[in-house]
């Protein structure tokens, strides 16, 4: 029975959530999800709990920030005019809206607080400085030689 390592491809059903047992994302009743380890599918810390592990095992493990979603940077918090944003779009705090960066890329940013002249948005990863609670059960694991890794 194949353990798990960098670059193999794991097929696995997962919840994650945070320590107060609150589920995020769960796939248990769904279809099981594959990855290929190394390949920036998943979050650092998400990957390295998965290693070692077999067919059938199943654990729980709680993810500090620095190796989950990281810390909360600072930087990321910004101001923008009100003006910028469609004015058919409803604004609350806590909605995640989806930003494009200068490089085309989607950045979801989340509503901290807003009034007529300006919307105050966190462009951090929603679960960053949190602890999260990741629980797996490991279905099948196999060696993909093929594609690169990138750990």
């Amino acid at each position: 029975m194949p353990m798990i390592n960098r670059g193999s491809l794991v097929t696995l059903q997962y919840s994650l959530g945070l320590t107060d047992d609150s589920v995020l994302e769960d796939n248990f009743d769904e279809e099981p999800m594959t990855v290929q380890l190394g390949s920036g599918e998943m979050a650092e810390g998400l990957e390295l709990a998965l290693l070692g592990l077999r067919d059938g095992d199943e654990q729980t493990i709680d993810i500090g920030p620095d190796m989950a979603f990281g810390p909360i940077d600072d930087t990321l918090l910004r101001a923008m005019p009100r003006a910028d944003f469609d004015p058919a779009l409803e604004l609350q705090e806590g909605l995640i809206i989806e930003f494009s960066t200068a490089e085309g890329e989607s950045l979801p940013g989340t509503i901290l607080a807003f009034d007529e002249n300006e919307v105050r948005i966190d462009l951090n990863h929603p679960l960053a400085g949190q602890t999260v609670r990741f629980r797996v059960k490991i279905l099948e694991v196999a060696e993909n030689s093929d594609a690169p890794v990138i750990i």
